[in-house]
């Protein structure tokens, strides 16, 4: 399992997945599930990756050998728009499928992949696109404010809360950690270490890369910080008024 979000607000757009792929008494494998596509002065496009790895692996070295192929249709360095970068995500998603998914189905194995893709192409604004197993996709509009993959539940309801379109990237970064640090409180499938991309409108450059792991001090107040504010809040919330 993992977790991975991307959030579209009107100054930009920030992506956070953490790295887990499988936890276990006696195993826990790490594999990063951030994937940048950059030319500067051109575009800057991020591919945030849940699910089956053997999927979402076949499907980077997919659009990997787009690119060196300078395929025009299915290449993330020369697509004219990140809606035909979405069909062709989704394009190398159906094309794996084609060739394992049978085998898949007869080892009673799931074809489980979800991304996340979202960035900026010159000339045109941010967007924001979730990808599903079956090769479709749907994209943020103003009402939709963000994306999550993987393990989602626990870390929605801050978001929910919190963003909007208005929002600052620098508060977006600050309430998508928070939306981890909750997960991770109540799911041990997701952990340590995080990659945390932000990207500023109209700048084709990626402002923020950051690895967090157990060392960050941040992220550490983030944990401290979040744990008791919502202690306090709570018992200043006065208690029922009939008795129990």
């Amino acid at each position: 399992m993992t977790y991975c979000v991307g959030i579209l607000v009107d100054d930009g757009l920030v992506f956070v997945s953490d790295s887990r792929t499988n936890a276990g008494v006696d195993q826990v494998a790490t594999f990063r599930k951030t994937i940048t596509y950059h030319r500067p002065g051109d575009r800057a496009i991020v591919l945030l990756t849940s699910g089956n790895l053997s999927i979402t692996q076949s499907v980077e070295t997919l659009l990997r050998r787009a690119i060196e192929a300078e395929d025009e249709s299915r290449s993330l360095m020369q697509v004219r728009s990140l809606f035909d970068g979405a069909r062709a995500v989704g394009g190398a998603l159906r094309e794996i499928y084609d060739y394992d998914g049978k085998h898949l189905e007869a080892h009673s194995t799931d074809f489980n992949a979800g991304l996340i893709l979202g960035g900026q192409i010159k000339g045109q604004p941010p967007r924001l696109f979730q990808i599903y197993a079956a090769g479709n996709f749907i994209e943020a509009t103003p009402e939709t404010t963000f994306f999550q993959i993987g393990e989602t539940k626990y870390g929605k309801p801050v978001l929910d809360r919190l963003i909007g379109r208005d929002t600052s990237l620098t508060t977006a970064a600050k309430c998508a950690l928070v939306s981890f640090d909750s997960t991770m409180r109540s799911n041990v499938s997701v952990g340590l270490p995080l990659d945390l991309t932000c990207y500023r409108r109209d700048s084709y450059d990626f402002g923020v890369t950051e690895r967090i792991d157990a060392g960050s001090a941040y992220f550490n107040m983030i944990h401290n910080e979040w744990s008791a504010g919502l202690a306090r809040v709570f018992n200043q919330v006065p208690d029922p008024d009939w008795e129990i």
